[in-house]
């Protein structure tokens, strides 16, 4: 499997072979949803709180008599079937968060690359320079590469807070470097432009 490789203007350079073990193999559609549905509940605050009848003010007296009203029985105003009494089962705060085993994880990650190589919506640059932050040029080399009226993840080998405020200011565009990549944010994404060398030590 190999994949073209341009330059900031656009042009293809040379091309890039692909391990087929991690690329090459057929895409897990089951695992990538387990992955995603795994990294939106971590991303849950989990801060949701109700009040059940004995957390609710007041209530501490007996509205009417049990027997002779004519009326059902009655122990507190802030009974849940009442007007505001408290909540039954209602949500408390609590941690969603999980984690499914890590070869699940890498594999389900290598299996979202590998379906935006095959559907043509990864697009791999030699370098990103930049000499100064420049939104402009940002979105001149996105539209050379073909990419600039999507939603966009760029990805580049390190942390570079040149390419970061480069980019920052285009709504459509999202820029990480390649140790905070994961399955979630490959598929959320139409397009995404990685470096040759985050792809280089994504492969390794």
């Amino acid at each position: 499997m190999e994949i073209p490789i341009h330059n900031q203007k656009g042009e293809r350079i040379e091309s890039l072979q692909l391990d087929e073990k991690k690329f090459g193999g057929p895409i897990r559609k089951r695992l990538l949803r387990e992955a995603v549905i795994m990294y939106e509940a971590n991303k849950r605050q989990g801060t949701a709180c109700t009040k059940t009848k004995g957390e609710v003010a007041g209530g501490g007296k007996k509205p009417w008599v049990q027997k002779h009203t004519g009326r059902a029985r009655a122990g507190s105003i802030r009974s849940p079937l009442w007007r505001g009494g408290g909540v039954s089962f209602g949500p408390k705060p609590r941690d969603y968060s999980y984690a499914i085993p890590k070869k699940a994880k890498k594999l389900a990650f290598y299996s979202a690359l590998a379906s935006k190589i095959r559907d043509n919506e990864l697009v791999v640059v030699d370098d990103l320079k930049f000499d100064e932050p420049k939104t402009k040029q940002m979105n001149v080399i996105l539209k050379a590469l073909g990419i600039n009226d999507s939603k966009c993840l760029v990805v580049t080998s390190k942390v570079d807070e040149v390419v970061w405020k480069s980019g920052r200011n285009i709504p459509s565009v999202r820029i990480m470097p390649y140790t905070w990549l994961n399955a979630y944010e490959i598929l959320r994404t139409e397009k995404i432009l990685l470096t040759k060398e985050a792809l280089g030590y994504i492969q390794e």
